[in-house]
């Protein structure tokens, strides 16, 4: 072993163990046991069998644990986002792809179809820039993938000045935050600009977050770790004190993620923390729609007629193949056009033809330029599916990989669809326009939504 170092060889790693023992021992804590000269025995913690620990300290061990459940924050609501409550309404099993036949193949295809019938399948190109990017966009050092990122993020901030989103006083929430990089440029774009807060919400730990890049700057940021499903905005100190405008914000928000973040900031922080039902919630009036939480509405009677909670949404979709029924907003779509859950387990699986095509060569060419594109922001970008999770072989000789792409591109639009409908009904003017080239990301489609005052009805007597 080396000086200083655990006399534990690893016969796994083949090597010694290069944790430091205490002055005077041989081994670490982990591997103490080897020169013991009592009868203390080491157990695998129960919390993570992955370290073990004297079984005369469990008790000790498990109040410091790392592995130990944290206190859970005062926004975390289990299921708040969560959506579908009744478990009856989803099949039992669900039948993979591959063991479809060719007619109920053929049948999917002509209901996918028949519902598509009136959703707006080409949409407008709005490749937009914003000068806050322009010095690093042209900076010589710029890899590939740090390009494609950059005009990404150029983009995202381009449309979101078009939409007036970029402004002073509000806060800015970013789902599936991963380093933080969409609300640093949105910092960079608003240095001069005062009141503004960051809630960079993310339910895993990461490495390499550009946070320490504001401080002694005006911009608060605070990091949320918690998953969107069980996030009240409501009660998030910062937005409970100042009621700030809410701009939601995310790139390559992964599948059911999105709908969380939607209802997130539709129905549980704009009906004051009651969301998480199952149907989307009526059109408010104006007055309603200028609601906040109960306990703290008395002390926001100067809150102008003109505010609203949630100023504006602009998030860049990924990964439909990760979509849940159970999450889903726009189910009430689904139902009407004669369609429910098992279809859009098929439709949702399907939606992976649109970036992967299903073409012969699996390897590199089906795992599209957008998953190298995504490697640096974020893991929960799923691998492409395999041939037989995509039912490749029941389609050989039915559809080309033209006709997969497009039917996959159908499947995208219909679910998206359903959001749209979803955001209209609550009281919101939508749009989905491709925000960048396919080239530099397969994901390319922006969902933005504004509160329409023309959409709001006017109180009932």
């Amino acid at each position: 072993p080396e000086p200083g170092r655990c006399a534990h060889f690893v016969l796994r790693k083949r090597r010694f163990c290069r944790m430091i023992p205490a002055p005077g021992r041989r081994f670490c804590g982990e591997h103490g046991h080897e020169e013991e000269q009592n009868d203390r025995k080491r157990i695998p913690c129960p919390l993570d069998p992955k370290h073990t620990v004297y079984e005369d300290q469990l008790q000790k061990h498990l109040k410091k644990c790392n592995s130990r459940e944290k206190p859970k924050p005062v926004y975390f609501v289990q299921d708040i986002n969560a959506g579908l409550k009744d478990v009856a309404e989803l099949p039992e099993k669900q039948v993979p792809l591959s063991s479809l036949s060719t007619e109920e193949l053929q049948n999917l295809i002509i209901k996918l179809k028949k519902a598509s019938n009136g959703v707006e399948l080409h949409l407008k190109e709005q490749i937009l820039s914003h000068q806050a990017l322009q010095e690093a966009l042209n900076d010589p050092k710029n890899g590939e993938s740090a390009s494609k990122h950059l005009k990404q993020q150029a983009s995202i901030l381009g449309n979101m000045e078009k939409l007036h989103l970029l402004g002073p006083g509000r806060c800015f929430v970013e789902f599936g935050a991963g380093r933080g990089k969409l609300s640093h440029w949105v910092d960079v774009a608003l240095q001069n600009v005062e009141s503004v807060q960051f809630l960079l919400v993310e339910r895993a730990t990461t490495r390499f977050k550009v946070d320490g890049k504001h401080k002694r700057r005006d911009s608060v940021f605070e990091r949320l770790q918690v998953d969107i499903q069980h996030l009240c905005l409501n009660k998030v100190p910062i937005l409970e004190k100042k009621r700030l405008p809410v701009v939601g914000i995310g790139k390559h928000l992964c599948g059911a993620a999105t709908d969380l973040a939607l209802r997130c900031l539709v129905e549980s922080y704009t009906t004051c923390c009651d969301g998480g039902d199952e149907e989307p919630a009526p059109k408010r009036s104006r007055a309603a729609q200028t609601e906040v939480a109960p306990h703290n509405c008395a002390g926001n009677e100067s809150t102008t007629e003109d505010h609203k909670p949630v100023a504006g949404i602009v998030i860049a979709l990924c990964c439909h193949h990760k979509c849940d029924w159970t999450h889903y907003v726009g189910r009430e779509f689904f139902k009407s056009v004669g369609l429910g859950p098992v279809e859009f387990h098929y439709f949702q699986r399907m939606s992976s033809w649109a970036t992967c095509g299903m073409r012969e060569t699996t390897s590199k060419a089906s795992t599209s330029e957008d998953s190298e594109d995504q490697t640096n922001d974020t893991e929960e970008h799923e691998q492409p599916l395999s041939r037989t999770e995509s039912g490749s072989d029941t389609l050989q000789g039915i559809l080309s990989a033209e006709e997969r792409k497009e039917i996959g591109c159908l499947c995208k639009r219909l679910i998206d669809h359903g959001r749209i409908e979803y955001l209209q009904h609550q009281g919101y003017k939508t749009a989905l326009q491709y925000y960048t080239e396919s080239a530099v990301s397969l994901e390319n489609v922006l969902l933005t939504a504004v509160p329409s005052p023309s959409l709001i009805p006017e109180p009932t007597i």
